[in-house]
């Protein structure tokens, strides 16, 4: 535990942006280069059910993901905005026990350079943060769907952690005020087609 180790850094994409975890000692935002987040995992267990299980994002290699999705609406997208937290060192084998808990099916930890954007100028902001990245070959990821499917599942279905549309609100607004360029267009593009499901819906009754 001795405090010449490297802090314990882990980026959030998902839903760590809105409920972190315990022990943070200070976060910072800022991007990862090459990859994406996408709806491509399927949750049996949060956001849905195993009979219909719904949809979480999870972060895979731009590449990898390239050669799933032949028809991603954002091809040109390869940068992803999220949180950089900084574990208590004190704390450290508790959080990584809890996160290994957390992101319990097909996903790898990888270290990776968080960037940030400072007057214009792009810079690193934390070198070597861990992260948990999805593995084409688990067996909850999905792959590609086209954005109306997508769209349609989250807004139907529901799991013990809630409404899967209400994890996909969540992270949007999360990832919108996390600095002035944040952005994420998938995300983004499908929160809208999710209010316009509200909508056609409230007009129903």
């Amino acid at each position: 535990m001795g405090s010449i180790n490297a802090p314990f850094v882990v980026f959030g994409y998902g839903s760590l942006i809105f409920k972190p975890p315990p022990h943070v000692q200070s976060q910072t935002s800022g991007f990862l280069k090459g990859y994406v987040r996408r709806f491509a995992q399927k949750s049996h267990d949060h956001r849905g059910t195993p009979e219909n299980p719904g949809r979480v994002v999870t972060l895979i290699h731009k590449e990898d993901w390239d050669r799933f999705s032949q028809s991603d609406a954002f091809p040109n997208e390869d940068i992803v905005w999220g949180i950089a937290y900084t574990i208590d060192p004190e704390y450290e084998a508790e959080v990584r026990d809890y996160l290994d808990y957390r992101e319990k099916d097909g996903y790898t930890m990888e270290t990776l350079h968080v960037y940030t954007i400072e007057n214009g100028i792009e810079r690193i902001a934390i070198q070597d943060a861990f992260c948990y990245v999805g593995r084409p070959d688990n067996p909850s990821f999905i792959g590609s769907e086209p954005l109306e499917d997508l769209a349609q599942r989250i807004w139907v279905s529901e799991g013990p952690s809630g409404r899967n549309k209400e994890y996909l609100y969540r992270l949007a607004e999360s990832v919108r005020q996390l600095a002035p360029a944040s952005y994420d267009s998938h995300l983004f593009a499908l929160e809208e087609r999710l209010r316009e499901l509200d909508e056609t819906a409230s007009d129903d009754h």
